[in-house]
């Protein structure tokens, strides 16, 4: 059984690209990465291989042999990552204040239709938990 890592890691971007195609496919090998990158993030097979091989070093991603090539699946799954990643970029750029990252987003994206409407069901639907909450 593949070990899952004890504390959430960072990621680069180049493996955040990896996992992603990972999590698209569920399982590849460096040749179906590297073609997966392409044209976006074109990386060598050797740089591939590298980043898998630290990876799963660190628990996030595991590998079976097939024949003579590794094939890479990810043990941390998407959910976590986002997870890990956003609690961290709200305990230390913005001290745990939720509201300034809501201003900090709407201020500086653009907003696609409907992105507004699905913000405040969110914040409806939270507010209508905490109401249960209070009450149980």
């Amino acid at each position: 059984m593949p070990r899952r890592p004890e504390h959430p890691p960072r990621l680069t971007a180049p493996q955040l690209a990896l996992l992603r195609v990972l999590w698209e496919r569920s399982e590849a090998t460096v040749a179906e990465m590297q073609r997966a990158l392409l044209p976006d993030r074109p990386l060598a097979a050797t740089t591939i291989a590298t980043l898998l091989s630290r990876l799963d070093k660190r628990g996030i991603v595991a590998y079976r042999i097939e024949g003579r090539q590794y094939v890479y699946r990810a043990v941390l799954n998407e959910q976590d990552a986002r997870q890990h990643a956003l609690v961290e970029m709200t305990q230390g750029l913005f001290d745990g204040d939720i509201a300034s990252i809501v201003s900090q987003l709407l201020s500086s994206h653009e907003l696609r239709p409907g992105d507004l409407a699905r913000v405040k069901a969110l914040v409806e639907a939270k507010e209508q938990d905490l109401k249960k909450r209070k009450r149980s």
